[in-house]
């Protein structure tokens, strides 16, 4: 796990800067312009005038304020009790299918906003900006479709993440262009997004009211679990059980915390006795301690879970939540678990979370505050930026820019399709076999001998030649480990050890793995494009 930067979520009505945790060391000189470009794109399809707004913290001087499009920064003027109205700081955003150009200064962290049909309606207090938090019925902005970026640019590089750790509501891509002329790119909902995400939350039991419609018929948005338990809109208590459960799973057992991917030797070991899980360093010292936190620190990430920007505490509250919100806590003992596949499985899960992801291209989303932690964030970086870009993607069954590519690769047996758990496309990613729904986890395209799912191919664990490898994705390499075949008779054979993809032990449920076995001719190994 890395450290990132993390814009702090206090968005009730108060007036507060946007905090941002160290990113990295800084460089002995700036990388970047001193304004970097930033294009906004509208290719939503929708005809209402678009509003931009570039809010946040001056970092060489700590001022809260605002830029305007040709990155000039402005401190805010005072404010009052109650809030006064801020200026009208609104820059002209793009027609549909049009665009237009920002620039962030070096030196500035906040967020990008951008309301459709309506400019916001800002106020300010004497310790500064109100961000607005249309959760609460009572804000000015609460019937207003509206959505944000959040970003930092420094000396050490832009961070540009596609937040969804409050609300869903406008579908929308982040781009960054290094010097070398290679564009990173994440946040595209698969083909119709947007509405499969709101149909697919107002499905569960209990969550119907947390998608917020507007009086003319207006999907405004999905508010994230934490944001619609504090709007009443969910039950307060939601998580309880399940934190009960997996807080009291570790005073039998011991968790074990990994919190570095490049650190793997530091490791903390965490016991409950009580409601308090104390964690000691490899000397048996006692490095921290959490009380059983609530439902709410755990959408928050915050709270009994409050994360200091350390490398002990922090990092150990940090795992926690992750876990907690993605129900592993209690079930892997060795944090954090980086198998999508068994994400969100617990009796409670976080459905806002299970969704969004599953309907990202890349399967990448921020649906909480540390759903960074095991990579599975959507954020671009590069530490020497020339360009970056906001692409407003479209609501309706245009979907997500890009579409989804591919056809299913389908079992001859059972009809199921392979897929991508929970549509995150990340390293290691088992391979198993779902009842087939279109997404773009189930998505394939035969490009030479690979098979590939978004950005990674079909690729045999550890390039294992045996029976009973394990199938997984993995980032294309060109080994012999994912170079496949789909023969004319239907056998999907790994050239490089001469075996099949085969359904593991002839499972014929959801969520059964894929394996290398003696080609046999069997009906678990035979597959077809739809």
């Amino acid at each position: 796990m890395r450290t990132r930067t993390r814009l702090v979520h206090l968005l009730a009505a108060l007036a507060v800067s946007i905090p941002v945790t160290a990113t990295a060391a800084r460089p002995a000189e700036a990388a970047g312009p001193a304004l970097l470009p930033v294009t906004v794109i509208n290719d939503t399809g929708r005809g209402d005038a678009v509003h931009l707004y570039v809010i946040g913290t001056d970092l060489n001087t700590g001022r809260l304020g605002y830029v305007n499009a040709a990155g000039t920064f402005a401190p805010w003027p005072a404010g009052s009790i109650p809030p006064s109205p801020a200026p009208d700081v609104a820059i002209n955003g793009p027609g549909p299918g049009g665009s237009a150009t920002i620039r962030f200064p070096r030196g500035f962290s906040g967020r990008a906003y951008f309301s459709f049909g309506e400019k916001l309606r800002l106020f300010l207090t004497p310790d500064g900006f109100v961000q607005p938090a249309p959760w609460n019925s009572g804000d000015a902005n609460h019937n207003i479709l509206f959505d944000w970026s959040e970003f930092t640019y420094n000396d050490a590089g832009l961070w540009l993440n596609s937040t969804q750790v409050d609300m869903l509501s406008v579908p929308h891509a982040v781009t960054v262009t290094g010097a070398n002329g290679a564009t990173r790119r994440t946040g595209d909902l698969v083909a119709n997004g947007r509405n499969a995400v709101f149909d697919a939350i107002r499905s569960q039991p209990g969550w119907a009211n947390t998608i917020k419609t507007r009086s003319d018929g207006t999907v405004l948005r999905a508010l994230a679990p934490g944001k619609a338990a504090e709007a009443g809109l969910l039950d307060a208590g939601y998580l309880d059980s399940y934190i009960t459960s997996a807080w009291n799973a570790y005073t039998a057992r011991t968790l074990t915390v990994v919190p570095f991917a490049d650190r793997p030797a530091v490791r903390y070991f965490g016991r409950t006795t009580g409601t308090v899980m104390r964690f000691t360093d490899g000397a048996g010292a006692v490095v921290a301690s959490f009380n059983k936190p609530s439902s709410a620190s755990v959408w928050g990430c915050d709270r009994d879970l409050f994360a200091p920007n350390d490398q002990v505490v922090g990092p150990i509250a940090r795992t926690l939540c992750a876990a907690l919100n993605r129900g592993t806590l209690g079930t892997i003992d060795t944090q954090p678990s980086t198998d999508p596949s068994r994400f969100y499985r617990n009796a409670t899960p976080n459905h806002y979370a299970r969704i969004i992801h599953q309907h990202m291209v890349d399967g990448r989303a921020y649906a909480f505050a540390f759903d960074d932690v095991g990579a599975f964030e959507s954020l671009v970086h590069d530490g020497d930026p020339r360009a970056a870009s906001i692409v407003l993607t479209p609501f309706g069954a245009g979907g997500g820019t890009p579409p989804p590519v591919g056809a299913p690769l389908v079992s001859d047996w059972n009809g199921k399709c392979v897929d991508v758990p929970n549509g995150s496309f990340v390293d290691g990613a088992p391979l198993r076999m779902w009842t087939c729904n279109g997404s773009a986890a189930q998505r394939w395209t035969f490009t030479g001998d690979t098979v590939r799912a978004g950005d990674r191919c079909m690729d045999v664990a550890s390039g294992a030649t045996g029976n009973g490898a394990p199938i997984q994705l993995y980032a294309c390499n060109g080994t012999g480990a994912q170079r496949f075949v789909l023969s004319a008779t239907g056998d999907l054979v790994n050239v490089a050890a001469n075996r099949c993809v085969d359904i593991s032990e002839w499972n014929a449920a959801d969520g059964a793995r894929l394996q290398l076995w003696d080609c046999a001719g069997t009906a678990n190994q035979k597959w077809h494009r739809g």
